[in-house]
């Protein structure tokens, strides 16, 4: 996040428990482990190669690879993104609709890259796309609320509070910034921003069909 790391949502508190968030976690977490016991083998047989699925291959990919990360740094910072922002979709959709949100988010986002990069043979692997269209979503619903934040500051760090529109909305200037950059470097790995940019954007529109009604359910 370029210097900031949120979280937690500071203004409200969950109603009851973020089952579904918590899940997501816990698949996440339990596939990071088949991964480290599969090795190489196993992350390209399940991560999103774009060229095979325009070839129309592997179309299972689309779906698992936003289960799977690159390492350590990777899957500590998806979590961290989630546990931040993922309560308060799951509190305002519910959790059916929150957990068909979040996938729909991570198909759209593998989507994205797949047509700005339909030739690459660069696996792609991660739930970013699908975080980032919780972020996109946690914007439109809950802009004024205030993020608890670390800062990191060169070799000093602070924890301070950070409006949501401000937090994510600098966050997604700099993923399409990046990604327009990364697509005119044909870009042949590191991180898929195309893909952060289509689950931001998704999830921005959609978000809030898949709430049933605005929630009042959390407590200031």
């Amino acid at each position: 996040m370029g210097g900031m790391i949120p979280l937690s949502d500071a203004s409200r508190r969950p109603s009851r428990s973020s089952v579904i968030t918590k899940t997501i976690i816990i698949v996440n977490v339990f596939v990071f482990l088949l991964e480290l016991m599969g090795g190489d083998e196993f992350v390209k047989q399940w991560s999103v190669i774009p060229a095979d699925i325009v070839a129309g291959r592997h179309w299972i990919t689309i779906f698992t690879a936003m289960f799977m990360h690159g390492g350590f740094l990777h899957i500590l910072g998806n979590m961290v993104f989630l546990w931040a922002f993922g309560p308060g979709l799951e509190e305002a959709m519910g959790r059916l609709r929150y957990l068909t949100f979040y996938l729909l988010s991570g198909i759209t986002a593998s989507l994205a890259q797949i047509v700005v990069m339909p030739s690459s043979t660069v696996p792609n692997l991660g739930a970013s796309g699908a975080i980032a269209g919780v972020m996109g979503a946690f914007l439109v619903t809950y802009p004024r609320d205030q993020i608890r934040t670390v800062l990191l500051l060169g070799i000093f760090t602070r924890v301070t509070m950070i409006p949501a529109a401000l937090l994510i909305g600098l966050w997604f200037l700099i993923q399409l910034f990046d990604g327009v950059g990364a697509v005119a470097e044909v870009q042949t790995g590191g991180v898929a921003y195309m893909a952060h940019v289509g689950g931001f954007i998704f999830g921005a529109l959609a978000g809030r069909l898949f709430e049933p009604k605005r929630t009042a359910g959390w407590e200031r």
